[in-house]
């Protein structure tokens, strides 16, 4: 029986109160919304800079969109997550503020459908 949400294997260190789950049904195209404390640079978010990759380091196609009211990017995969694999969502320090000012160390969030 397929489950109704995914499930969240590691949060990095200081994030713990941050990574919150909020869906309804699960279509097994799951979109990451990633919120940041200020606007961002729009050039620095790409699939270089933002990714999701598989437990064997494939990474999945992806669309993104920045809402620069809310400081969100919307992570959207563009082809269905596989059950019962490990994935792992990166945010590297290349995702830049506007004035320049970059994340202190990398993200990496594993889970699984």
């Amino acid at each position: 029986m397929a489950r109704d949400y995914i499930e969240i294997n590691d949060i990095p260190k200081g994030f713990e109160n941050r990574v919150r789950q909020n869906l309804s049904f699960k279509t097994g195209k799951f979109v990451w919304r990633c919120r940041f404390t200020t606007a961002l640079d729009p050039s620095t978010i790409n699939s270089e800079n933002l990714y999701v990759e598989s437990e064997t380091g494939v990474r999945m196609s992806t669309k993104f969109n920045y809402n620069d009211v809310t400081n969100e990017i919307e992570l959207e995969p563009l082809e269905p997550y596989a059950q019962n694999t490990d994935y792992f969502l990166h945010i590297t320090t290349r995702v830049k503020s506007r004035g320049g000012q970059k994340l202190k160390e990398p993200v990496q969030l594993k889970f699984r459908l």
